[in-house]
């Protein structure tokens, strides 16, 4: 799934003089980490595979969506990492009332480059890797299909989905509509509990006879899964 695969962001460019460019890059282990509230924390091994050493700086992010999320504390937030070497975060929930349902966050891993000290004109490029964070509660099952509790829904040329689960669902943005083949695209590539929003249909498609939506969920961890058919509900 191109949308769920962590984005590689080029943070910017210190430009001296015309020179080979050089790239740093922080890879972590997972695309996705999953804080269990029963652990209180979880880990994440970052591998600096860039020829030189450098220095990963770890950030957690607010999702504008889930504003009630819990507090996420990351250590170490600066950590030296030699080249080739993998360095171990731990993100640790601080939560200050018992969760009922999951939560997403975001964390970042940008691999910052020494000061160039050989005099040598360089282009200095920095990446920063940028990964969900779902924090699941304690004592909720697990849920290795979340994508089948949620409802769909089509009003003329307008889709909605709602999500009544206390589930994080992950999918392509991009949903077809069946038999028609009308591709729909969501605001965005996930679904939070409680959520309901809506997408139009393209200017000009006739969805009048369309009974099924097409999506292509994504496990917890991130992994493409095969497509999954939804009952579209009239209204």
């Amino acid at each position: 799934l191109p949308h769920l695969v962590p984005a590689v962001l080029v943070l910017g460019l210190a430009v001296l003089h015309t020179a080979p460019a050089r790239a740093d890059g922080m890879v972590p282990q997972t695309s996705v980490v999953v804080i269990d509230e029963a652990d209180g924390e979880a880990t994440i091994n970052v591998l600096n595979t860039d020829t030189t050493k450098a220095l990963l700086h770890s950030v957690i992010l607010d999702v504008e969506e889930d504003p009630h999320a819990p507090t996420v504390i990351v250590t170490p937030p600066l950590a030296h990492v030699g080249a080739g070497k993998t360095q171990q975060v731990r993100l640790l929930l601080d939560a200050t009332e018992p969760l009922k349902r999951q939560h997403l966050r975001r964390v970042t891993f940008e691999g910052i480059p020494p000061a160039d000290t050989s005099g040598t004109a360089r282009v200095a490029i920095s990446f920063r890797q940028n990964l969900p964070v779902i924090i699941h509660p304690r004592g909720l099952e697990r849920n290795q299909t979340p994508w089948t509790q949620l409802a769909w829904s089509l009003q003329g040329n307008t889709l909605t989905v709602s999500n009544t689960s206390p589930y994080v669902v992950r999918m392509n943005a991009k949903v077809t509509l069946l038999p028609s083949g009308t591709t729909v695209e969501l605001p965005r590539t996930f679904v939070l509990p409680g959520d309901t929003f809506s997408a139009a249909a393209p200017q000009g498609s006739s969805v009048s006879a369309d009974s099924t939506v097409r999506i292509s969920p994504a496990t917890v961890y991130g992994y493409a899964v095969e497509h999954y058919d939804a009952t579209l509900q009239r209204r």
